[in-house]
């Protein structure tokens, strides 16, 4: 199985060359800051706990990749290397120069270097440099590949570096230990022999390997197993979030179902109620109907009126007493006034005598008499006053 160790931090110790000073009083040079090849360092430089050397394989396609090319332009140039990596939040807090954009790529032998100018612009730093400290330290990051192998000539290596991301250059009087991994801190790399003195800079080895990572927003470092630890919690944390976040969400699904199931029930419920009549609207609409029916049959008596609404018994009625024509495309409104008033006539015009003899018991409205009785007083009063009628018409 694999083992990458992410975003270890290294500082290579580089020398300072080509060295003058500009008619503005900075400092210029020139320096290599990577070469390829294989580099020895000590396991408790590797954070392994012993003395043995491991050899480590830095590839050509990765210290020249562009990513890696790219990150050595316009790097800040620090006094010894500081205690956090530069970033835009302390860059004026310990940059005294900077390195150019002409990184270059430079042969020599079987190695090739990364060649990059840069800029001293800080005076008590150039003092320092001219006084002799003119070691320079290459801080940056990359990724420990622990899988072993051997270069293209037959070199075996016991690991990789890969992602190389330069992120500072240090001057220094000796490369001294990093924060992971220590990589060219603890002991000084240069291309003849890869085994140095300690650091005398008061670089402090550690038993394992360190790695950063972010807790709750905070970056920390701490041991691969620290890590581990820290991550299967956070893994967890996720984890319980994550069920709490579905339980919540079916709580909420539920809910909604049974709030549209009330709502449903609401609305059945509402709806029976509409389709239910009131009982004094029932009785209304009873005798509104037996209302206009009776007065309809004084029209017409013989109109069927079953299984119709009452403007078509109304339409009906004063249809068989004056005929369709009468109300041909008119109004409701004007066939309900007709009707009314046809049945005000009927009402007094209907011949007594004629409901006696077809055999129908009635009693008037005034005074309780049978239509017999009625009809019998009718025809004695046409009767006796049948010689004003005659006189009235000689007289016309």
């Amino acid at each position: 199985m694999t083992t990458v160790t992410k975003d270890a931090r290294f500082r290579d110790r580089v020398v300072l060359e080509g060295v003058r000073i500009t008619s503005d009083g900075y400092l210029v040079g020139q320096a290599r800051i990577a070469r390829t090849g294989i580099q020895e360092y000590l396991g408790s430089e590797m954070g392994e706990g012993h003395s043995d050397v491991i050899r480590v394989y830095r590839p050509r396609d990765e210290v020249f990749s562009d990513a890696t090319m790219r990150s050595f332009a316009h790097r800040p140039m620090t006094d010894d290397h500081p205690p956090e990596m530069v970033s835009a939040d302390n860059w004026k807090r310990f940059s005294v120069g900077s390195t150019g954009d002409e990184v270059l790529e430079e042969k020599d032998g079987d190695i090739r270097y990364v060649r990059v100018p840069l800029t001293l612009m800080d005076q008590d730093v150039i003092e320092k440099v001219q006084a002799g400290k003119q070691e320079l330290s290459a801080g940056y990051t990359c990724d420990i590949d622990w899988t072993p192998g051997q270069t293209d000539q037959g070199e075996p290596y016991d690991a990789v570096q890969r992602n190389i991301k330069a992120n500072h250059l240090a001057v220094v009087s000796r490369g001294r230990a990093g924060h992971q991994c220590r990589i060219g801190d603890g002991r000084a790399v240069d291309a003849g022999s890869n085994l140095t003195a300690p650091d005398q800079q008061g670089g402090q080895l550690m038993s394992d390997k360190l790695r950063e990572i972010v807790v709750d927003g905070l970056t920390i470092q701490t041991t691969d197993q620290g890590a581990q630890a820290v991550e299967k919690l956070q893994g967890q944390l996720i984890e319980a979030n994550d069920a709490l976040k579905s339980a919540n969400e079916a709580h909420s699904v539920s809910i909604a179902q049974k709030d549209g199931e009330l709502g449903a029930k609401d609305a059945q419920i509402a709806t029976l109620k509409a389709e239910q009549l009131d009982v004094s609207a029932l009785d209304s609409m009873v005798k509104d109907r037996s209302d206009v029916i009776a007065r309809a049959k004084l029209i017409a008596k013989d109109l069927q009126t079953d299984g119709l609404e009452l403007v078509a018994i109304r339409r009906g009625a004063v249809i068989a007493k004056l005929g369709d024509e009468t109300i041909d495309g008119k109004s409701d409104d004007y066939v309900t006034g007709l009707f009314d008033h046809l049945a005000k006539d009927g009402a007094v015009q209907a011949d007594p005598v004629k409901q006696v003899v077809s055999g129908q018991t009635i009693q008037t409205s005034d005074t309780g008499e049978s239509a017999a009785v009625a009809a019998h007083k009718a025809m004695m009063d046409r009767n006796s006053n049948a010689w004003m009628s005659q006189a009235h018409q000689e007289e016309g």
